[in-house]
């Protein structure tokens, strides 16, 4: 299961993951897990409609955010950890205060259809979401206003992720195409994939901005160089050929890519040499987000309708 690859490098022996906690109180599928950039909160949302936000560290429920209408299927904290905003399918997008009394601050409506994913930029002064409805909106946080509506696809758009400095977004579609666009203009720079098939599930640039990590629903992972626009790694063995699974990078010891998968597992595959290291088993259902702890060797993961849970794993020291 997890051996540790062969690449001869001077790294310690991969320290494998394990099952420390299991948080259940959603009462439907978890669809998005997020650690706070500061490390010291957990969210979650599911389709019950409602977010949670977890203590990091107790791993203690400390606040249940109600008000939408219809599940929750993404969420994003600000840079500075103060604010959650959520996706919904009631076709709105809801800005949270993240400290008491968790009020919900602004809702921002105007998306036609389901509102699928959502973050902040890393100045957190604005919120790009991407809709059933095919369109991204640039969101000005303050004001709740929508400053921009980008037509970007021809499908529905399942990611829209900033990159270090805020101005490039990248975006993925069911229509098998991954765009880059320029944040401040709305325009698109950049088709780094434009096929009809497979669908793009799920798109990030990685912490450095240079690379971005696409999933595809041909059970595929792929590590792009942006300015090359050339595919460097591939990743495979997860299963993912229905559902936009979330994957993730993990910098904390070693660099690893993290991803869920349909056969109720969690991945992690070495970066640079692209094995995969370790499989961890317990959901009992398709695993569809997962995040890695900012500055501790910790993970968490979310189970759709037949789990419905949150598992925590750690390496030991």
């Amino acid at each position: 299961m997890a051996s540790g690859g062969t690449n001869q490098q001077p790294t310690a022996a991969y320290k494998p993951y394990r099952h420390l906690k299991t948080l259940a109180a959603h009462q439907r599928a978890v669809s998005c897990v997020k650690f706070s950039n500061d490390g010291t909160l957990l969210a979650s949302a599911s389709l019950d409609k409602t977010l949670i936000i977890w203590s990091a560290s107790t791993l203690s429920l400390l606040h249940r955010l109600v008000g939408h209408s219809d599940g929750v299927s993404d969420l994003a904290w600000s840079s500075d950890s103060h604010y959650i905003c959520s996706a919904s399918d009631d076709r709105s997008l809801r800005i949270w205060d993240a400290r008491a009394p968790f009020d919900c601050l602004k809702i921002l409506k105007g998306h036609s259809d389901f509102v699928f994913c959502v973050n902040f930029n890393p100045q957190s002064n604005h919120i790009v979401s991407g809709s059933f409805d095919e369109t991204i909106r640039i969101w000005e946080v303050k004001t709740g206003k929508c400053l921009r509506v980008i037509r970007a696809h021809s499908m529905p758009v399942t990611s829209v992720h900033f990159n270090r400095d805020g101005s490039l977004i990248v975006s993925g579609s069911h229509d098998g195409s991954c765009k880059i666009w320029d944040a401040k203009e709305g325009t698109c720079l950049k088709t780094l994939i434009d096929d009809k098939d497979p669908a793009v599930s799920f798109t990030k640039f990685s912490p450095n901005g240079k690379f971005i990590l696409v999933a595809t629903l041909d059970s595929t992972l792929k590590l792009w160089n942006y300015s090359t626009g050339k595919f460097l790694k591939l990743y495979q063995g997860h299963t993912n050929r229905v559902y936009c699974i979330t994957s993730t990078f993990s910098v904390t010891s070693g660099k690893y890519i993290v991803s869920g998968s349909e056969d109720k597992c969690v991945y992690l595959w070495d970066l640079q040499s692209k094995a995969m290291i370790q499989k961890l088993e317990g959901h009992s259902d398709t695993v569809i987000s997962v995040t890695c702890h900012p500055a501790e060797n910790k993970i968490a993961s979310a189970g759709l309708d037949g789990d419905r849970t949150i598992r925590i794993w750690i390496q030991d020291a």
